[in-house]
């Protein structure tokens, strides 16, 4: 990997209405009347409006529209926020990160949309994603990038790389995100902070992806604190409680219950992740031991088959994406604007049509393979991504496919799993490596027990390990 540049933190923490508050904060400040929803307001456009131009982290703004809209009701009323543009919000324009179309604005919320909006945030745009959310760096072909407010010379991650720059700077204290191999804990784990994956099922749906042989992708939030994350979950719950689920609740701590926790150091491939990022595990792991855990070294029961079929499912999607936009589109859709990475990918397909099929049956299978996992351990410990945040330009869609595409298998070699076996996965900060990014790690737990995440988040977030960007 490249040396790292360092370069000076860019935020908007000052001493203004939202001053460090999370959003559980900001919210009951102006349900007290000691905050009004217009200073509020106000405080994050100018936020926003001075950290943008350096970090590219918003896609389309509607400030006035902010500004005109009728008072918002919810238990985060009147906190500004964003929504990721692969879901779409009516009266905006969703672009997916693409240059191949110009797109209109939508008609109505996304299901995704709607249950977000209606905690009472108050919507200021649509955050920014790399090109159908099919990498692991928020970069683009044809124009600049989203930047890491750590170190503007690295990534933000993806795909809810715009999300993760705008609350790790400061802009709005939590965001909209989604997740289908890591899109939620990938930028949280390059900017610093709490992204939780949900369980399969746990959270609405984009229309139409419960028909795909495999949904991968699951929808959530990038916050500061785990209270924010805790929260939005009860309170997501509250609006649509998940079918054949068992409920989250409100996780307000931690319960004090002693777990058996599996460490993981190896990817699917056997490959152990970078120095500075095994010397956060270590340290994330003795903490725990610290608080009474019983860890247990493990590993991933996946073998490098399974490697083979996410990536032509991956391949699979894109072929998906491109063919309902062109049709959506049509005249409007241009292929030639497609970047390099996408249309590689796609590529794939066409080389091995035959792969797709016993791919998906498989991939369905991999329920059992998770659930495995915890057969002696309740959670599991490993590093969110296998290497710090890279410079911005060695992800680039730009470079030859084959060479991107093995930068980005050795890069995110820990979350896939959680998408195929639909489990949840949250990645917390975890000290500074070198560059003055943060660092991570990622833990998982058996399907529907979110809680338990939740719980041993509280715990490391109380050891204070999660770094300060006005540090």
């Amino acid at each position: 990997m490249t040396p790292p540049v360092a370069t000076e933190p860019v935020h908007a923490f000052t001493d203004d209405a939202l001053g460090t508050l999370d959003a559980v904060g900001l919210a009951a400040a102006i349900r007290a009347g000691e905050l009004g929803r217009r200073e509020v307001l106000e405080a994050a456009i100018a936020r926003v409006q001075r950290v943008d131009p350096e970090l590219g982290a918003v896609q389309v703004d509607c400030f006035d529209r902010a500004r005109r809209g009728p008072a918002t009701f919810g238990p985060f009323a009147g906190v500004p926020s964003f929504v990721k543009d692969n879901a779409d919000v009516a009266g905006l324009p969703s672009c997916h990160g693409s240059a191949a179309f110009v797109p209109s604005p939508r008609r109505r919320n996304s299901p995704p949309a709607e249950q977000f909006l209606r905690q009472g945030f108050v919507l200021l745009g649509k955050s920014t994603m790399p090109e159908f959310g099919l990498t692991a760096s928020t970069e683009y072909a044809d124009r600049p990038p989203t930047r890491n407010p750590w170190n503007t010379a690295h990534s933000a991650g993806a795909s809810s790389g715009g999300a993760a720059a705008l609350v790790a700077s400061g802009a709005v204290p939590i965001a909209h995100a989604n997740d289908g191999g890591g899109s939620i804990r990938i930028p949280a784990a390059a900017t610093g902070l709490v992204g939780l994956k949900p369980t399969r099922g746990r959270m609405l749906a984009q229309a139409g992806i419960d028909h795909l042989p495999v949904n991968l992708v699951a929808e959530g939030v990038v916050s500061r604190t785990v209270r924010d994350c805790a929260h939005y979950y009860a309170a997501a719950e509250r609006y649509r409680p998940a079918p054949g689920l068992p409920p989250i609740g409100l996780v307000e701590g931690p319960s004090g219950r002693r777990l058996r926790i599996g460490v993981i150091r190896a990817d699917i491939r056997g490959h152990r992740p970078h120095p500075e990022t095994e010397a956060e595990l270590d340290a994330a792991a003795a903490q725990l031991a610290g608080f009474g855990h019983e860890l247990i070294e493990q590993r991933l029961q996946a073998d490098l088959r399974f490697v083979d079929d996410f990536c032509t499912y991956w391949a699979l999607c894109a072929v998906l994406m491109m063919a309902s936009f062109q049709v959506e589109h049509g005249r409007r859709f241009d292929p030639r604007r497609i970047d390099r990475f996408t249309r590689g990918l796609a590529a794939t397909i066409a080389r091995h049509p035959l792969s797709v099929v016993p791919a998906a049956r498989r991939l369905r299978g991999a329920t059992a393979l998770y659930d495995e996992h915890f057969a002696e351990v309740d959670v599991l410990l490993s590093p969110t991504l296998s290497h710090p945040a890279p410079p911005l330009g060695e992800q680039s869609p730009n470079q030859p496919f084959d060479e991107l595409f093995a930068k980005l298998i050795d890069y995110v070699g820990f979350t896939p799993l959680n998408n195929i076996g639909g489990g949840p996965g949250i990645s917390v900060p975890h000290g500074l490596t070198s560059g003055n990014l943060p660092g991570s790690v990622q833990l998982s737990a058996p399907r529907g027990d979110e809680a338990t995440l939740l719980d041993l988040a509280y715990q490391l977030e109380a050891a204070g390990t999660f770094p300060s960007i006005t540090a």
